[in-house]
């Protein structure tokens, strides 16, 4: 018996809508980025994008646990010299919160070509509306 491999046009993608409120930023990111990567299908294959569309609504809502919005701290370059930036979480979560979502979950995905292209499959919004609805998401509730 040969090991299967999933073919690029072989794969049906759906689109997922999961909502944020009230739910810990990392254990939210790890699901997100397990669905956009096609871990949670039986046909994976790791050398193919697998995976389905996400879109995570109520970004504003997600939990940071402890003391992290004090502690944490999004560090960026600004590719100038001594351009080392640092930014609270806190800041961060007034400002951008669909970033810090986008930031966790695209940490976890490979750090190649392939994990680019999985990352613009993630939709993130502040509120609880989006511009998606032509696609026919289905609602995923995640028990975290």
């Amino acid at each position: 018996m040969k090991t299967f491999m999933a073919k690029p046009q072989e794969v049906e993608r759906k689109w997922y809508i999961i909502d944020a409120e009230g739910k810990p930023l990392g254990r939210l990111a790890s699901e997100v980025a397990s669905i956009i990567r096609g871990k949670n299908k039986p046909i994976f294959t790791p050398h193919v994008d697998t995976g389905d569309h996400v879109i995570v609504l109520n970004a504003e809502k997600v939990l940071l646990t402890g003391k992290k919005l004090d502690q944490k701290l999004h560090r960026y370059h600004t590719l100038h010299p001594g351009g080392l930036k640092e930014i609270k979480y806190r800041h961060l979560m007034e400002k951008h919160p669909e970033r810090a979502i986008e930031l966790a979950v695209k940490g976890m995905l490979p750090k190649n070509s392939l994990g680019r292209q999985m990352y613009r499959k993630l939709k993130v919004y502040r509120g609880a509306e989006h511009n998606h609805q032509a696609q026919k998401p289905e609602v995923l509730d995640l028990n975290i």
